[in-house]
C-alpha cells in the first residue's frame, strides 16, 4: 500500500459537508470529493460524551488534532479511512449543530464567534495521509490505526472487513438510534446502538454463534430479510412468553433461549405471576436467570444460585448440634447417625468440614434462615440438593 501525506484546511475538508441527523452520520465533505463515512467505519459516537467540542477547542487554541487518513477509491474519490469522528464534529460545528462553551460558561455556535476565531478555525491545517491499496490491505490497515483513541469493538471490527450491501442495509435496521423499534428491543438486548449493539445481537442470533461466518456468506446480498425476520421472531416469541418486563432480561441469549424452548407452550398468565413472585424471592440471588428457570420447567434450581445460609447462622447451628450430639454420643450430621453404612454414626466433624442445608428444600417453600437450616458433612450434603 503506498501513502502520501498532503496538507488540507478545515475549509477545503468542510466545503459541502453534508450530515445525516437521522442516521447520525456524516455524509461527504470536500467539495463532494470526500465520503466521511464509508460502510466501514463506525457510527458517529463523539457527541455522545463531548469529544466534538474538546475538537473544535483544540482548534481555537491551534492545537493538531494528529494525523488523518484518506483511502483513495478507484474512481479518483476519497473517503475517510481514519479520522471520521474528528472531521464530523468539526463539520457538525460549522454548521450549526452544536454550540461550544467558552470559559465564562456562554454558549457559541460558530455563527457567534468572532471573525477571527472563525478563521482560526477555518484556515487550520489537517495532516492527512492519501493512501492507496487493495481491498484487503486498506480494511487491514484500517483495523491497525484504529487502536488509538476509543478502540473500535469486535462488531464495528466485523462490519469494517466484510463491508459491502448487507452490512449497509443492516446499519439502516439495527445501527439507528432513530429507529422507532429501538426501545423496545433494548428491553431485551443490552448495549449501545451506535456500538453496534443490536447489529451484533441479530447476528448472533441468525448465526448461532457464527457471526463471521454469516456475514462472509450475505457479504454481497442486498437484503438483510433472514436475519430481520429471525430477529423479530425471537423478540416476539420472547414480549409474548414473558409478558412482565423487567431490567433482568436485559441481556440474556433470548436467541438461544428461543432455539431450546419456543416449541413449548407457556401459559403467560401463570407465566407473569411466577415471574413476579420469583423476582421478589430475596433467596434468589441471580433474577436474570429467572427466565431460564421457567422455561425449562422451574426444574434446575442451580441456575438461580440460592442464598446461602450466612456464616452467623452456620456457627449457630454448628454450635447446637454438637452440643447435642456430644451429649448423645452421636455425629453432629445428623445424616451420619442413620447411615450405618458410612461408618461415621458418632463422628464429631469439625465445623470446615460442615455445609449448610435447607431442612425444607427452597423449591418447597423453604427460606434461607436459620429456623430452616441444618449443618450436613460435606459427604452427604454432596448426595443431595441443598434447594
Amino acid at each position: 500500500m503506498q501513502t502520501t501525506l498532503e496538507q488540507y484546511t478545515v475549509r477545503e475538508i468542510v466545503e459541502g459537508f453534508q450530515y445525516n441527523a437521522f442516521e447520525g452520520k456524516g455524509l461527504f465533505g470536500l467539495g463532494g470529493q470526500l465520503t466521511i463515512q464509508p460502510e466501514y467505519q463506525r457510527n458517529y459516537i463523539y457527541a455522545e460524551k463531548g469529544q466534538d467540542a474538546a475538537c473544535i477547542h483544540s482548534l481555537l487554541k491551534g492545537y493538531p488534532l494528529g494525523l488523518i487518513y484518506f483511502n483513495q477509491t478507484r474512481d479518483g474519490k476519497l473517503e475517510v479511512l481514519d479520522g471520521q469522528q474528528r472531521i464530523t464534529s468539526i463539520g457538525r460545528y460549522v454548521t450549526g449543530k452544536f454550540a461550544i462553551v467558552d470559559d465564562h460558561g456562554n454558549q457559541n455556535y460558530f455563527s457567534g464567534l468572532s471573525q477571527d476565531q472563525q478563521d482560526t478555525i477555518m484556515e487550520s491545517q489537517l495532516l492527512v495521509y492519501i493512501c492507496n491499496g487493495t481491498e484487503s490491505e486498506i480494511k487491514e490497515w484500517f483495523q491497525t490505526i484504529n487502536i488509538a483513541g476509543i478502540p473500535l469493538n469486535d462488531q464495528e471490527v466485523l462490519n469494517a472487513v466484510y463491508s459491502g450491501p448487507f452490512v449497509t442495509a443492516a446499519k439502516e435496521v439495527f445501527s439507528n438510534s432513530q429507529n422507532a423499534n429501538v426501545q423496545k428491543w433494548s428491553v431485551y438486548v443490552k448495549g449501545e446502538v451506535k456500538r453496534q449493539a443490536i447489529l451484533q445481537t441479530a447476528l448472533d442470533w441468525v448465526s448461532q454463534g457464527h457471526i463471521k461466518d454469516y456475514m462472509s456468506l450475505h457479504r454481497a446480498d442486498s437484503s438483510i430479510t433472514e436475519m430481520k425476520a429471525y430477529f423479530d421472531t425471537v423478540i416476539d416469541w420472547a414480549s409474548t412468553t414473558f409478558p412482565l418486563v423487567d431490567s433482568t432480561m436485559r441481556g440474556l441469549n433470548w436467541g438461544q433461549l428461543y432455539r431450546t424452548y419456543h416449541r413449548t407452550a407457556y401459559n403467560p398468565a401463570y407465566v407473569a405471576d411466577r415471574t413476579r413472585a420469583l423476582l421478589a424471592d430475596s433467596d434468589i440471588t441471580k433474577h436474570s436467570a429467572i427466565y431460564e428457570f421457567i422455561l425449562g420447567g422451574e426444574k434446575d434450581v442451580s441456575l438461580l444460585n440460592i442464598r446461602a445460609f450466612s456464616a452467623n447462622d452456620r456457627r449457630t447451628r454448628y454450635q447446637e448440634q454438637t452440643n447435642a450430639a456430644k451429649k448423645a454420643g452421636t455425629s453432629n450430621c445428623p445424616t451420619c447417625v442413620t447411615d450405618t453404612e458410612y461408618k461415621h454414626t458418632d463422628y464429631l466433624w469439625d465445623i470446615k468440614d460442615m455445609e449448610g442445608d435447607h431442612v425444607v428444600p427452597w423449591s418447597k417453600g423453604g427460606r434461607t434462615e436459620l429456623s430452616n437450616l441444618t449443618m450436613l458433612c460435606k459427604h452427604h450434603n454432596a448426595m443431595k440438593s441443598n434447594h
